[in-house]
C-alpha cells in the first residue's frame, strides 16, 4: 500500500535536526509558500462550490463545517468569520468538530476515528444544506461518515482534501484536491496541508459571498458594524461607493439602522430605508444592479421635471 503524500518524509527531512535554525526557517517558509499554491489546481470546483454554498443561504439552508484536529481548526476558523464579514445569519452556519470545539490548549486525537456520535450531531441536517468537509489525508473515519450520510439525506457535500484519489473526494459533488507536497515534519498536516486548506476555505466563503452580492469593488458591503471600527468602516464604504460627506453617510446608516446596503441606497437617494430594502429585495440582493436602477429612476425623473 502506497504512503499517502501527506504522510511522506520529505526530501529536505533527513538531517534536518542538525542544521542551523535559519535553514530550518528558510526551508519551512519555502514549504509553506509551495503549498500555497495548491489551490490553484482546484480553482473550478472551488467555484462550483462557492456557488453550491449561496444557493444555500438563499434557500434558508445551513452551511455545515465538519472536520477533525488541524483540518477542524481551519474549518471552524473560516465559519467563525462568516457573520461578522458577510453578516450570514448564525443559524445557518454550523461547526462540526470530531470531540467538540477545544476550551482549553489540547485537542483529542482518538475522537477521529470516532463516528458513531455523527447520526445525532447530522439529525437535523435537509435536502437545503451543504457539508464542507476536510480532511488532509482524505480518510478520516469521522469525516467520510459525515459525507456518506451528507448523501444519504440528499445535502450537497464539499470535500477538501490534500491526497488525491481518496474515499471523501470520491463521496464529494464538489471534489477540491489541494495536492501539497509532503511535510518538512512528516504528518504534521497544520503546516503546508493547513495553510493550502485554510486558502481554499477563504476562497470559498467569499467567492460564495460575491455570489451573493456581498462584495462590491472590493469592499465588504454586508457586514455587521457591531464595534466602532465597523462602524467606521461602513461609514467610508458608503462614502466611496456614494460621493457622500462622511455625515451623510452617517445620517443614510442611521435612517436604515445600519444596514450598509439601504445606507448606501439611501444616500444615492432612494426615499427610505423600506423604499431601499425593496429595491434590493427584487435585486436578489445587489446592490450594485440595485444602485443603477435607482440611478436610472432618478435620471428619468429629473428628465421628466426638465420637460
Amino acid at each position: 500500500m502506497n504512503t499517502p503524500v501527506t504522510e511522506q518524509l520529505h526530501r529536505n527531512a533527513i538531517g534536518l535536526d542538525a542544521r542551523p535554525l535559519s535553514d530550518v526557517a528558510a526551508l519551512l517558509a519555502k514549504s509553506q509558500a509551495k503549498a500555497a499554491s495548491a489551490p490553484m489546481d482546484a480553482v473550478d470546483p472551488i467555484c462550483e462550490g462557492a456557488v453550491t454554498m449561496a444557493a444555500t443561504i438563499r434557500a434558508e439552508g445551513v452551511l455545515r463545517y465538519l472536520a477533525a484536529g488541524s483540518s477542524g481548526l481551519m474549518a471552524a476558523a473560516d465559519a467563525l468569520e462568516l457573520g461578522g464579514t458577510f453578516s450570514i445569519p448564525a443559524h445557518q452556519v454550523r461547526i462540526h468538530m470530531a470531540g467538540g470545539l477545544p476550551s482549553n490548549s489540547e485537542m483529542p486525537g482518538d475522537v477521529e476515528d470516532i463516528s458513531t456520535t455523527l447520526t445525532d450531531e447530522l439529525a437535523d441536517l435537509t435536502v437545503r444544506d451543504t457539508l464542507i468537509a476536510v480532511s488532509a489525508s482524505g480518510t478520516t473515519p469521522y469525516t467520510v461518515a459525515a459525507a456518506r450520510i451528507a448523501r444519504d439525506k440528499g445535502a450537497k457535500v464539499i470535500g477538501i482534501a490534500n491526497n488525491a484519489g481518496t474515499e471523501l473526494l470520491q463521496l464529494a459533488h464538489h471534489a477540491i484536491l489541494l495536492p501539497t507536497p509532503p511535510e518538512l515534519v512528516s504528518g504534521s498536516t497544520r503546516m503546508g496541508a493547513g495553510t493550502a486548506q485554510k486558502i481554499a476555505l477563504n476562497m470559498l466563503s467569499t467567492l460564495m459571498a460575491m455570489e451573493l452580492g456581498h462584495i462590491q469593488d472590493g469592499m465588504m458591503i454586508n457586514l455587521r458594524a457591531d464595534n466602532d471600527k465597523l462602524r467606521a468602516r461602513a461609514n467610508g464604504i458608503v462614502c466611496q461607493l456614494t460621493g457622500v460627506t462622511s455625515e451623510q453617510a452617517e445620517s443614510a446608516l442611521n435612517a436604515a439602522e445600519g444596514n450598509l446596503k439601504c445606507g448606501a441606497l439611501v444616500a444615492a437617494g432612494a426615499r427610505s430605508a423600506e423604499a431601499a430594502q425593496a429595491l434590493l429585495n427584487e435585486e436578489n440582493g445587489h446592490l450594485r444592479r440595485a444602485m443603477n436602477r435607482l440611478k436610472h429612476k432618478n435620471d428619468n425623473i429629473n428628465l421628466g421635471e426638465t420637460k
